[in-house]
């Protein structure tokens, strides 16, 4: 069959269309922002239970480029890319976690984590940027002209354009907030090649930059505004359901920031509806850090007036984000989807990191604003027990453990270090060890 997509515009009243090899990131006649639009009845030409065999049978192999968790659904993201322009490391796929002790400890059984930071790049954002790469290479394929990509970022979203550029041969810049993301971070595009540019401000000063440079057409925007990484992290959602034979969960947690993700994960499972994959659809909570917080003002106003603000400094670097791009967007799917806005002070977000991390984890802060919004939950009794939730980890800890290094050191301003595990230091003496042995795992009293 023969599938196709384009970009079309997401105000309703407007839907001008543009070919994916457009380089066009808001409508030239309204200004909003474009979505990708698939032709549906195509698809549907196909039965979901037809969809879901073809779906099982590609996974996990390697057929080129369906062993990869985004182009396994290569008709529902770019069905228009050459297989040979396709730029992936076989991201996705990531481990689907019972977290069975941390969800006895909080009473929510059915807990799982769903740890989209075991990619190639450590975090959510490679999902993304093979679409957006691909799409790259096919434009200049056919001639287009493009002499780099470039994005504004907090880390995550510079390691990943910066890989993927890199496997392509095509040039890449980033625009990072100078001091404000993790050493671990900040070496992963200059190790990969990128022009890193490390600007003194924040992430909203450097997206301010990066779509005045990218007005030089020349130069591709990578940001999540370019609604081609959405069709990326969509897959998110399908996984999920995949994972559990086909059933959807009943909540799905997710920190936001630039609030892409949650617009994402919305419209994959809208997608699925409408393809008759699935027949409900899950309650999503967006959990974001208190000292960035726009959404969650916005949800406690009743959606009434939606205000940027000035993001102060937080541990979750990676949505430190006062204007989010994708505010529209990740609105309408909160009402479609019963949504729920939370939100984590600094001491929440790190001791529920190391809450979680006593139970075999390691998550990175941004996890820790979800799952600190979901002991909030769960207290409230808004989830329950017979819930099946599923948190997004959407960055791999490793990426900050300066961050973890500090709590466990109680020298995090601002956070008291309610769990941490000091480190013992001591001579090359048996008794003393013994000592300390005795003094943490006492012998039981027969």
């Amino acid at each position: 069959m023969s599938y196709r997509a384009w970009f079309q515009c997401f105000n309703e009243e407007c839907q001008e269309r543009y070919e994916l090899t457009d380089i066009v990131y808001n409508c030239r006649r309204c200004g909003s922002l474009l979505q990708v639009i698939h032709d549906y009845e195509e698809l549907k030409k196909t039965s979901g239970g037809q969809w879901m065999r073809l779906l099982d049978e590609r996974k996990r192999r390697n057929t080129w480029p369906y062993g990869s968790g985004v182009w396994k659904m290569k008709e529902w993201v770019a069905p228009t890319i050459a297989d040979v322009n396709v730029v992936s490391m076989y991201e996705g796929e990531s481990n689907l976690f019972w977290a069975h002790k941390l969800g006895a400890d909080i009473g929510v059984p059915e807990l799982w984590i769903k740890l989209c930071g075991n990619s190639h790049t450590g975090s959510f954002k490679d999902l993304g940027m093979t679409v957006l790469v691909s799409m790259v290479k096919q434009i200049m394929a056919q001639g287009g002209e493009i002499k780099a990509v470039a994005c504004a970022s907090t880390g995550d979203t510079s390691a990943a354009l910066a890989a993927y550029c890199a496997a392509a041969d095509i040039p890449s810049i980033v625009f990072l907030p100078k001091d404000k993301i993790s050493p671990e971070q900040l070496i992963q595009p200059i190790a990969n090649g990128a022009l890193v540019l490390a600007l003194d401000t924040d992430f909203d000063g450097c997206m301010k930059v990066v779509q005045e440079v990218t007005e030089d057409r020349t130069i591709y925007l990578a940001n999540s505004k370019n609604s081609l990484r959405i069709e990326g992290q969509k897959t998110v959602a399908v996984e999920i359901v995949q994972q559990f034979d086909w059933e959807v969960p009943d909540v799905i947690i997710i920190p936001g920031g630039n609030l892409g993700n949650v617009s994402a994960l919305g419209k994959g499972f809208l997608l699925m509806e409408r393809l008759g994959i699935i027949s409900r659809r899950p309650r999503i909570v967006c959990a974001q850090a208190e000292n960035a917080n726009p959404l969650y003002r916005y949800y406690q106003s009743g959606w009434k007036e939606f205000h940027p603000i000035a993001a102060q400094p937080t541990l979750a670097s990676a949505i430190q984000i006062g204007d989010p791009v994708s505010i529209n967007k990740a609105v309408k799917i909160l009402k479609q989807f019963d949504g729920i806005v939370e939100q984590a002070s600094e001491q929440e977000l790190a001791d529920a990191c190391a809450v979680a991390d006593r139970t075999g984890m390691y998550a990175c802060p941004h996890t820790g604003v979800a799952l600190a919004a979901l002991f909030k939950l769960a207290a409230r009794r808004v989830i329950g027990p017979k819930d099946r939730v599923v948190v997004i980890s959407t960055a791999h800890g490793l990426k900050f453990s300066g961050f973890k290094m500090r709590y466990h050191q109680d020298t995090l301003p601002g956070v008291a270090a309610h769990h941490a595990n000091r480190l013992v230091e001591l001579p090359p003496d048996a008794g003393r060890v013994r000592a300390v042995i005795e003094e943490r795992f006492p012998a039981h009293t027969r």
